[in-house]
Formats: structure tokens, C-alpha cells, sequence
């Protein structure tokens, strides 16, 4: 077996987020069946203009089924307290943050950036929902983060000293670090992208398919040829069976 999984996200995808921390969970498992799997920080409203997607929020219908799909989904990392910023189009646009993150990503252990892009999804999602639109807020996040950050807390060891934040937050604003998010914004849109997170999977034979969104692993792990449980019906315990057949053993209707 063998493989990689590029991971396409963005700072403000709620999936993404959900996404990372599948992955993030089962990087172990992952690594043992030789598959690589690469986090790439992207502009999810450019892949929507490129793309010509739009936010969900934006059609009445989608944005209803919206919340239900959003505390479904969560529901599958018990005690992740996560909420949506009050505005979230007024912290959209997340270039400081994203190419941040590709600076660290550049010249870091990989350990180190993932835990950096652990914390900032943390910062944006969970209550009160910094604004990482804010380049003095992705400062401050980073000079917060500590190593070992698991989701929860960030008390220890700083992740980065004083002068890495300023060196990343001069980064994140430059020429070089502009075009890098662009070019893997791009790459993105050339592999199909219609949004986050899109999941480019190549598998030992080095046959590539897109998988879009965050509960789509049992196809990429088909895909992949790895083993995975089956969501499956099962059928009714003894207790169960017995309780349906005295519901109707008298002719009358079973008590709801």
C-alpha cells in the first residue's frame, strides 16, 4: 500500500477544520500503510470565484439545512465546542493567516505547522471567534500557541519565540508568500476545486481521483485500498424483537 492525500483548506471552512482533525486523528494509522498526507492553505472564496460556486449561506434553502448538517457533522468529535462567528463574512478573508501559515509550513518541522494550523482553526472556531482577518490577531494567536497544542488548551512551552512571530508576520505579508497562496489556490482550481476542503488522493499506482468535503474518507479509503469499517444497519437485539412482537400480539395498534 502507499499514497498521499493533498488536502486543499481554508482558516474560515468550518469542514475544513473537520477535516484536519480526521486526518490529524488518524495520521498514525495513515502513516503506517505508507500514505503522505499534505495540508495546502487555500483561499476558499477565490476557489468559489474561480470556480463559480458561491457560500452556501447565500441560497435560503442551503443555509436552513445549513445548521442541521453543521451540528450532525460535529457531533462526530465529542467535546469539540465549536460556534460560528456572528459575521462570518466580515472575517472572510483569511490571506494573513493562510500565508502564515505556508511561511511556517516552508521553514518549520512539520510538527510545528501542523500544530500552528491546528491553533488557528482552534482561534477562528471556537467561542469568541478572533477575527484572523486581523494581522495583530494572527500575531497573537501565534504568540499563544504553545507546543503540544491538542485542541484544548494552549498553556506551556511557546510554540514560537517573539522574534519567529514578527519574522512569520512580515512573511505572511510579502511578495513571495502572496504568490505562494495563489499558485496553491490555483493548483486547487486546476484539480477541480469547488470549494473546502477538496481532498486530491493519488493511490500506490499513482491514479489520482478529487473527494470533496469532511465524511468522505470511507471512498478515500476504498479509493486507497486500505481497510475500514462499513457503516452497516444491524439488526434488532432479542430484547427488541420480543418488545415488537407483543406490541401487535393483540390485534390493536403498538403504543408510539
Amino acid at each position: 500500500m502507499g499514497g498521499r492525500i493533498d488536502c486543499y483548506l481554508d482558516i474560515v471552512s468550518f469542514y475544513s477544520y473537520l477535516a484536519f482533525l480526521d486526518l490529524l486523528k488518524n495520521r498514525d494509522l495513515l502513516k503506517s500503510y505508507a500514505i503522505e498526507v499534505d495540508f495546502r492553505p487555500v483561499l476558499l472564496g477565490a476557489i468559489n470565484v474561480g470556480s463559480g460556486n458561491k457560500p452556501p449561506w447565500t441560497l435560503p434553502a442551503k443555509a436552513h439545512y445549513g445548521k442541521y448538517d453543521a451540528q450532525r457533522a460535529l457531533a462526530r468529535f465529542p467535546g469539540l465546542a465549536l460556534s460560528f462567528p456572528a459575521d462570518l463574512m466580515a472575517v472572510s478573508m483569511t490571506a494573513t493567516p493562510n500565508r502564515a501559515l505556508h511561511y511556517i509550513k516552508r521553514n518549520f518541522p512539520p510538527q510545528t505547522f501542523h500544530t500552528a494550523l491546528h491553533h488557528l482553526l482552534y482561534t477562528f472556531w471556537s467561542p469568541p471567534n478572533v477575527n484572523l482577518s486581523r494581522p495583530e490577531n494572527v500575531a497573537k494567536a501565534l504568540s499563544e500557541v504553545s507546543v503540544g497544542f491538542d485542541g484544548n488548551s494552549s498553556k506551556g512551552t511557546p510554540l514560537f519565540t517573539a522574534q519567529e512571530v514578527q519574522t512569520i508576520m512580515q512573511a505572511a505579508s510579502s511578495a513571495e508568500y502572496k504568490d505562494l497562496l495563489k499558485a496553491t489556490t490555483q493548483e486547487a482550481l486546476e484539480r477541480g476545486a469547488f470549494g473546502a476542503p477538496w481532498l486530491w488522493v493519488t493511490n500506490e499506482a499513482g491514479v489520482a481521483e478529487p473527494f470533496f468535503g469532511s465524511d468522505r474518507f470511507h471512498f478515500v479509503y476504498k479509493f486507497l485500498g486500505l481497510p475500514f469499517q462499513e457503516v452497516m444497519l444491524l439488526p434488532a437485539s432479542s430484547s427488541e424483537q420480543t418488545g415488537a412482537s407483543s406490541a401487535g400480539a393483540g390485534g390493536g395498534k403498538p403504543k408510539l
